[in-house]
């Protein structure tokens, strides 16, 4: 991780510093003229961002007057760092070396004394000098547009791989969404469709009634499926919205189609955050699904209730009363509901009873997920 760079404001108020310093020591304080337009130059860096060409022609008067090189030398690395323009840097460049070359005032200059080889080395000396800002200018602007560059290029390989990765899931969703219609939503009709002709053919009250619920359930079921597999199929086409998620509204709808006996006491404020009923609905339905599944003949009592700023949400199952049918499972349910309690702040505890059965309770926090 690179380190962060000090403000542009003070570098600007240091780049100013030590062009005063550089002034102090080259000006005499009794050149008025001359300290004037150093003191102008060197306070002109501060508008070397915003504008670095009229900068560099203020500190202009600073190379002509004074032997200060501090400000019109920043102020030329200045304008090339964030000018484009090479005839203008090589003329800004030409004209500070020309400047500096010169003695002032003009009218001392003596012409004979230009061919001496003493000042054809400070010529060559002036230029180099006076180029060596430009360069330096021009290498940091080549950096700049390179970072821009390369984080353009890093912008667009993420685009790339974010596309890819989406081409590859869509695909991957095409294909569970043929499986689910092809092979579970078949099963899930023959179920439906053999339930019917139980309720139809059956002179027992018990089985028929079993079998209408069979066969209500996988209806339910069926068209769960098939809107699960029109969601996969339109993912990465358009939008499609999913099935409205449940509330505490559809708890007694929840527990009445549970298929075992099964009692609802709550007592709850009016206005819950939907993150919560979501949560509680989700925990009594997984609830009810393990007693239906792992405790036959077992009756439940669901309670929830709101008690020291939090929501406590119980479903506390009967001992069955026969034996349970081996079922596949992939043991994720409580471990889901641990999870979910857990990103809102709660948690959720299970375990056997005394009596033979079994309870698991959810406690969240109310006023932290409003």
């Amino acid at each position: 991780m690179s380190p962060r760079r000090p403000p542009a404001l003070v570098l600007d108020l240091a780049l100013a510093g030590f062009a005063l310093a550089d002034v102090w020591f080259h000006v005499d304080v009794e050149d008025q003229p001359a300290a004037a337009f150093a003191l102008l130059g060197a306070l002109a860096l501060m508008l070397r961002r915003r504008l670095p060409l009229t900068t560099f022609v203020l500190t202009l008067l600073t190379a002509l007057v004074t032997d200060a090189v501090v400000a019109p030398m920043a102020a030329l690395y200045t304008l090339s760092s964030l000018n484009r323009h090479r005839l203008l840097l090589a003329g800004c460049a030409l004209i500070y070396a020309i400047i500096d070359f010169l003695p002032w005032p003009w009218s001392s200059l003596d012409a004979t004394e230009l061919s001496q080889t003493n000042n054809l080395f400070h010529l060559t000396y002036t230029l180099a000098t006076a180029a060596a800002p430009v360069f330096l200018g021009q290498l940091v602007q080549a950096r700049r547009e390179l970072s821009l560059r390369l984080a353009d290029i890093f912008e667009a390989r993420e685009h790339e791989r974010l596309l890819t990765a989406q081409s590859v899931l869509a695909k991957e969703r095409a294909q569970l969404a043929r499986e689910m219609h092809d092979v579970v939503s078949h099963q899930v009709s023959l179920i439906a469709v053999q339930a019917g002709a139980l309720q139809v053919g059956s002179r027992d009250a018990e089985t028929r009634q079993a079998a209408a619920t069979i066969r209500r359930l996988s209806v339910q079921t069926l068209e769960e499926l098939r809107h699960m597999v029109s969601v996969l199929r339109a993912s990465g086409s358009r939008p499609t919205e999913l099935t409205p998620q449940p509330s505490l509204a559809d708890l007694e709808h929840l527990v009445e189609a549970s298929g075992i006996e099964a009692k609802l006491e709550t007592d709850l404020p009016e206005e819950l955050p939907p993150t919560v009923q979501r949560a509680v609905y989700r925990t009594v339905q997984e609830a009810l699904t393990n007693v239906r599944k792992h405790a036959p003949g077992a009756t439940a009592t669901v309670r929830i209730d709101h008690r020291n700023g939090g929501l406590y949400a119980t479903v506390t199952n009967t001992a069955p009363t026969r034996r349970a049918v081996a079922l596949p499972s992939a043991h994720h349910g409580l471990a889901g509901l641990a999870q979910r309690a857990e990103l809102l702040g709660g948690s959720v505890t299970s375990g056997p009873t005394a009596q033979g059965g079994y309870e698991l309770c959810l406690e969240l926090p109310v006023e932290r997920n409003r």
